[in-house]
């Protein structure tokens, strides 16, 4: 395998323009994960997919340029478009089997860019524990009085385990930053693969920024599985999400995205994550 193998398409952009880059890779039999890991560091992007058809379904796992992740919503996202765009008619539904889950994706090729759905694995909740919330403001530098009361700190799972702080303003948002090597550290030793920090600009249009220290990267610009994770929390809250959520992501980096999630009544149920996807 060679760096010539992987397709590089960015997923959830906002009309041509931003989105966050994914490595796809799609061929008959997976490499080893030794392989599957220098390729995805070589590559440089936040995650990269490998996939393999197997059985009536196509084999997964996701990579980072520091570890292996249990599921990744961007790279889904991405695949989703390359297996539109190399499979018939371009349009197409497609089982995706994940190391711990089973999911689905939905391609639609719209010119040259395709709009792509997953379906997320099962989601949960629970409150962050005090000890962990402390320490992730400390390292932000934000504190308790910049929380938003309506939403409280909380564990947050759809497919990978995340951290969701919501922020009371935008500007706290915009002024985001910490170390990444701190960050790592925290991340890593409370099994968390991001930080969803968010902000409610009214009840269906979140903005958020993601730090991933644990997978070597200081933000990514658009994250389909803190987006899944987050609307599960929202769900389980009771929000007024009234079945959908739009999220605003990367405009602090200069790569504005736009993600879609469609929430339903089902406790702990999946999430649907939409947005387009094109070539770079």
């Amino acid at each position: 395998m060679n760096l010539n193998d992987i397709q590089r398409i960015a997923a959830f952009d906002d009309n041509g323009q931003g989105g966050n880059p994914a490595g796809v890779w799609i061929g008959a039999v997976l490499p080893d994960a030794a392989e599957m890991a220098r390729i995805a560091h070589a590559v440089g992007f936040s995650e990269t997919a490998f996939a393999a058809p197997e059985g009536e379904a196509w084999r997964v796992r996701y990579f980072s340029p520091e570890s292996e992740v249990p599921f990744c919503g961007h790279a889904t996202i991405a695949l989703g478009a390359a297996l539109a765009r190399a499979h018939g008619d371009g349009d197409g539904r497609y089982a995706l089997t994940l190391n711990a889950a089973s999911i689905t994706v939905e391609g639609r090729r719209e010119g040259e860019r395709v709009h792509a759905a997953l379906q997320s694995p099962p989601t949960w909740s629970r409150a962050a524990e005090p000890q962990l919330v402390d320490a992730a403001l400390a390292l932000f530098g934000y504190t308790r009085a910049d929380l938003d009361p309506r939403i409280a700190p909380a564990l947050a799972h759809g497919g990978a385990d995340h951290l969701a702080l919501a922020l009371s303003s935008r500007a706290l948002l915009a002024a985001m930053r910490y170390e990444l090597d701190a960050g790592r550290a925290l991340m890593l030793g409370h099994g968390l693969v991001t930080v969803v920090l968010v902000w409610a600009e009214h009840p269906q249009l979140f903005h958020t920024r993601n730090p991933f220290a644990s997978g070597g990267v200081y933000e990514d610009p658009a994250t389909g599985a803190g987006t899944a994770a987050l609307a599960g929390y929202l769900r389980d809250i009771g929000w007024p999400h009234g079945g959908r959520i739009e999220i605003v992501q990367g405009e602090d980096m200069g790569a504005r995205s736009r993600l879609t999630a469609e929430i339903g009544d089902e406790a702990g149920g999946s999430i649907r994550v939409s947005g387009t996807a094109r070539l770079m």
